[in-house]
């Protein structure tokens, strides 16, 4: 019997490894799936893979039938009519149906090579839909005739608050989840959203409930600040924002810095005035959505609060000089922030015609609509309640 030699037995070898591409085997979903931007007809959803990849979601009714019963409708993830290859996908899905329930599957094809017109494929990762019950979303609803909602903020990485803050209240019977700001302290690495708060988040409850994420002024900071809007509030045009469920109108600010713009923290890359003048400018065309006109209640939910007060810093002051005349003159029932890490309550004033309710960073804020009655309040980790409230509905 013929026998290789041992430099051709190394050279075979070495052939046969290179036949078959390095990662194809190893391609996983390692963050998410999870929503963003649910609104009445559209919903974004986010994940992670390991390797590059192109990536896709499908999406079925919750119709009773089995996940298999045909080709579910698939939207890729694309810019400018190409399929992105990257680890991070974002998929906007439109065209959804109100107060309607979907479910969906996520996948990630890896990309081994692109080559001029050819581009070599490996394997696929995709979410359970088998073994496990697909999961699933209900866009919001304007036409509800009730609705609630809970408030999250200042968790600074401490991820092992969030789940027993949001037992507290009742978070899996309430509609909407808002996070307002400071989730995270620094942002070095894009990994730090997901070890910090996300991870923990995306276990309780975000493959099926939208985070409403409001950014505070520390997730502005860090190496990888500005890749922000690649995870959360991804495929819109800004990260201020505004929707409504059943009778509650939601005006979303992104309040920025509180310091000044040429501060040494900044390292001379910060533009937030002018950032909060722009965002000025597109609250005054909000009172022109018919959704604001008709509804019930408008509560505006901002990381910094806007209150007259000498000891604020410089991005609280330019928030109530730029923001509150606009607010003014727009009939809001309650402004909801945090960044203080007190619990603060502030009755409306000649300088600013709304209540401010600030929850501290140990606690959470929760909240239900009733006929013409909202009931607020905030509940401490502890478990002591502060600052319950009851608004009257004026329209």
């Amino acid at each position: 019997m013929n026998r290789l030699s041992p430099a051709r037995t190394l050279l075979l070898t070495l052939l046969l490894l290179l036949a078959v591409p390095t990662g194809t085997w190893a391609i996983k979903i390692v963050h998410g799936p999870y929503l963003q931007n649910v609104y009445q007809t559209e919903a974004t959803i986010v994940w992670q893979s390991d390797k590059p990849s192109v990536g896709w979601v499908e999406i079925a009714p919750d119709d009773g039938t089995t996940y298999y019963a045909q080709a579910r409708t698939k939207y890729y993830d694309t810019h400018i009519g190409i399929k992105r290859t990257s680890e991070l996908h974002a998929v906007r899905l439109t065209g959804l149906r109100p107060g309607t329930r979907y479910r969906y599957r996520v996948y990630a094809k890896e990309v081994l090579r692109h080559e001029g017109n050819w581009v070599g494929y490996g394997r696929v990762a995709a979410t359970d839909v088998f073994q496990h019950k697909p999961l699933s979303f209900v866009t919001l609803d304007a036409n509800k005739q009730e609705t609630s909602f809970v408030m999250l903020n200042d968790v600074h990485g401490r991820h092992d608050m969030i789940t027993p803050l949001l037992q507290k209240a009742d978070y899996k019977h309430r509609d909407v989840i808002l996070y307002n700001g400071d989730m995270i302290s620094i942002t070095n690495s894009t990994d730090d959203y997901f070890t910090e708060f996300m991870d923990e988040s995306i276990k309780l409850f975000a493959s099926e409930r939208c985070i409403y994420y409001v950014r505070g002024n520390h997730e502005t900071r860090g190496e990888t600040a500005t890749a922000f809007q690649d995870y959360f509030n991804p495929r819109q045009p800004h990260l201020y924002f505004s929707f409504r469920q059943g009778p509650v109108y939601f005006i979303c600010l992104d309040t920025g810095e509180d310091k000044p713009d040429d501060d040494i923290e900044y390292a001379g890359i910060t533009d937030y005035d002018n950032y909060r003048s722009e965002q000025a400018a597109w609250l005054k065309t909000l009172p022109s959505d018919p959704l604001y006109q008709s509804a019930r209640w408008r509560i505006v939910v901002a990381h910094m609060p806007t209150i007259d007060d000498p000891s604020s810093w410089h991005g609280q002051m330019d928030c109530l000089k730029k923001f509150t005349p606009v607010l003014n003159s727009m009939d809001i029932d309650l402004m909801v922030c945090g960044h203080m890490h007190e619990d603060m309550y502030r009755e409306p004033s000649q300088t600013v015609h709304y209540p401010v309710l600030v929850n501290s960073n140990r606690g959470i804020l929760e909240a239900e609509t009733e006929g013409n009655q909202l009931r607020v309040k905030v509940t401490r980790l502890d478990g002591k309640t502060v600052n319950a409230h009851t608004y009257r509905a004026q329209r």
